[in-house]
């Protein structure tokens, strides 16, 4: 398995969810459901800070999971309309 999640794909899938995280913090959030957008956002972020963590210490394996964690939070909230994103490259929403 460590083969195949290689040092390169960590740094590649970091950027995607990065600039996922970027963006979502630069959009509105459903103001109606702004506890929710905001423990969505939360979650993300410490899984974010998680796969650096991981990373860090060579452990690709749970760096590649936490950061797929990361962006699973991310889209799902895309995807419920908590965030306000309209990427179909970074999120499972329609342009």
């Amino acid at each position: 398995m460590d083969d195949i999640i290689t040092k390169e794909k960590i740094i590649k899938y970091l950027g995607i969810t990065k600039e996922a995280l970027d963006k979502v913090k630069s959009t509105k959030m459903d103001e109606a459901r702004i506890d929710q957008a905001k423990d969505f956002l939360d979650m993300a972020e410490r899984y974010f800070s998680d796969a650096n963590h991981f990373y860090k210490k060579d452990d690709y394996i749970n760096a590649f999971a936490a950061v797929n964690y990361a962006h699973g939070w991310l889209d799902a909230g895309a995807r419920i309309r908590l965030f306000k994103v309209n990427d179909s490259r970074l999120f499972t929403v329609d342009d």
